[in-house]
């Protein structure tokens, strides 16, 4: 991942993640879960149901210490299974 984070964030800082996934009931414990492992907090997520309801976003916000820790936490929340896009 070639990304500029390291120029537009001074680190550490927070960052908020906003995981779109398909409205399984376990969606936001499965992102808190991935989260817990690479970046041990106490999280808050918020639930936000698409119009229809297929899908829902959570949003939670992460302390982050590097560009190559928040390009990970991408990498690793866009790897669970019913998780759609990661912004």
């Amino acid at each position: 991942m070639d990304t500029r984070f390291d120029e537009l964030l001074d680190f550490p800082c927070m960052q908020t993640f906003k995981v779109m996934g398909l409205a399984k009931e376990e969606l936001p414990s499965l992102v808190v879960a991935c989260l817990q492992e690479l970046a041990p907090g106490d999280y808050s997520p918020t639930v936000k149901p698409s119009r229809k309801g297929n899908y829902h976003a959570v949003s939670i916000g992460v302390r982050v210490t590097s560009k190559e820790h928040m390009e990970t936490i991408y990498k690793e929340l866009a790897k669970i299974d019913i998780v759609r896009v990661v912004l």
